[in-house]
């Protein structure tokens, strides 16, 4: 995701989780959607070989004459030339299943030094967290999770010492919340000390925040990309589109140092 204003550098964050249905491609849609309408310049990149966030915003990558894929492969072809425009303020650089591919094609141009000992992190992912400058994780309020996200941030500050020094985490997002439970209030709790510990160590999460508001369950959220709609478009008035566009209020106005 980048999002800009006119005045202002591009912010190029990450969506990134490597545990499948915790909410990244809802969060990249909605937070992008609800940052291009307060006026920002948003690009929505989808790198899901599923391409779930093409889906989202109503494309259909087989109508396409090119995606993502043909932006790794050929050199010929530009990002301009892929890149479609959704509103006025939200454009999306498309995927499709041709990407699930794409391991085996670029590997061999990543067969030295460092890069052999993160290619099982898979290469799309490697791209994502190299051009990004923040990462944001959406997770579920699990303990699983919990234990995901050690991992995860073991694997960003690699990629920040191998690739990028630059990359940071900027936050993490609850989805899918359900905050009467007692659960929920330990993982928040754990999520919160965790996140000051930190604070005081040399860590590219040491500045992260816990988003808020967290995002509450809610079924229109789960129904809308199959509609091919962003949740302001199909039920602006939902829990959902409250907690996204609240979400994304927080994130724009987070302060990231240079």
């Amino acid at each position: 995701m980048e999002a800009n204003t006119l005045a202002e550098s591009p912010r190029i964050i990450a969506m990134m989780n490597q545990k499948g249905g915790v909410g990244k491609t809802t969060s990249s849609v909605n937070i992008g959607a609800a940052l291009a309408d307060m006026g920002q310049r948003v690009l929505l990149v989808d790198l899901d070989p599923q391409a779930h966030l093409t889906l989202h915003v109503g494309l259909d990558s087989t109508e396409l004459e090119h995606t993502v894929y043909h932006l790794l492969t050929d050199d010929q072809v530009t990002a301009e030339q892929i890149a479609r425009k959704i509103t006025d303020h939200l454009t999306v650089l498309p995927a499709e299943v041709n990407l699930a591919g794409v391991e085996a094609e670029l590997a061999p141009k990543m067969m030295t030094g460092r890069a052999q000992q993160i290619l099982s992190l898979g290469l799309l992912t490697i791209n994502g967290l190299v051009l990004a400058r923040e990462v944001v994780v959406p997770m579920q309020a699990h303990f699983l999770a919990l234990q995901g996200l050690s991992k995860l941030l073991e694997t960003i500050g690699f990629i920040r010492q191998s690739f990028n020094p630059d990359l940071t985490v900027s936050g993490l997002i609850l989805c899918m919340y359900e905050g009467q439970t007692i659960l929920a209030g330990e993982v928040l709790a754990d999520l919160s000390s965790f996140l000051d510990q930190s604070r005081q160590q040399d860590v590219p999460w040491r500045d992260a925040q816990l988003f808020q508001p967290a995002v509450r369950r809610n079924i229109k959220l789960a129904e809308c990309p199959s509609f091919g709609k962003t949740i302001f478009d199909y039920e602006p008035n939902c829990a959902g589109a409250r907690d996204y566009k609240a979400l994304a209020q927080a994130v724009a106005a987070q302060k990231i140092s240079d």
